[in-house]
């Protein structure tokens, strides 16, 4: 079997930036321990928000915490009260101010870590796993990406001996360093044991040298070239049953 890579970590300093954005000196393994605190309290603490992603960005006494997620209005809270909340309690893991920005996701239908844990959330909720991944992929076409790939592994319906299934449509080309490919890994917890999800999502090519510092004025998912492709394929209807691949592996 071939050795897999991550494909975000595959195109650091190409065409995509890093999540955490300081310079440790001394500290590093101290700053990076309260990262991943930070991260993992966020996550918790906003698990019905949909945060797709948390930048960490740090200055002498101030860390910038950006919060992208696909429903601003769950973290900002009445009148901005849930920042306020979430920003004491920040306090308490790092002994620095903290400034929270929120990013709002337009197209969460092309942000895999997303559309991975809206597919566990309906496994766990005892939708039929073929019709929740065939739904999500539906759903990611018809918002222009270049294709989608979904892989589910476990004891799938249950079953005594646990398997692997993978659906895919349109193009994931990852070896191509220029492509951009989404990439998340998600865990539904059901009653047979922990079934794993992972999603792929190729949301067009980047030409150019790209500015990898953490800038999100322009939408995440915009600025791709190559998404005319996805754009025709969706003029087909959704009535093409036959356009999921499915590999299957035992």
């Amino acid at each position: 079997m071939g050795q897999k890579v991550n494909p975000i970590a595959n195109r650091l300093g190409i065409i995509r930036g890093w999540d955490s954005n300081w310079y440790g000196g001394k500290s590093y393994g101290n700053t990076l321990l309260e990262d991943s605190k930070i991260r993992k309290y966020l996550n918790a603490r906003l698990a019905k928000a949909s945060v797709s992603r948390i930048v960490i960005e740090r200055t002498l006494k101030l860390v910038t915490i950006t919060v992208c997620t696909a429903r601003p209005g769950i973290i900002i809270g009445k009148g901005g009260q849930e920042v306020d909340k979430r920003k004491e309690e920040l306090k308490k893991i790092t002994d620095k101010d903290i400034q929270i920005n929120i990013f709002e996701i337009k197209k969460p239908e092309l942000d895999a870590v997303i559309v991975a844990n809206n597919v566990a959330r309906q496994v766990e909720g005892k939708i039929a796993y073929r019709r929740a991944i065939k739904m999500a992929i539906a759903s990611t076409i018809r918002m222009g990406a270049e294709g989608i790939k979904i892989q589910i592994s476990g004891r799938l319906n249950g079953a005594e001996m646990a398997r692997s299934e993978m659906y895919k449509e349109g193009r994931t080309p990852l070896h191509t360093f220029r492509s951009d490919i989404d990439y998340a890994h998600a865990e539904a917890l059901t009653k047979v044991g922990l079934i794993g999800i992972k999603v792929w999502i190729c949301r067009g090519e980047v030409y150019g040298k790209k500015d990898l510092s953490p800038s999100f004025t322009a939408s995440k998912e915009g600025g791709h070239s190559g998404n005319n492709r996805g754009e025709r394929r969706n003029d087909r209807g959704d009535g093409n049953k036959g356009g999921f691949k499915r590999n299957k592996r035992k």
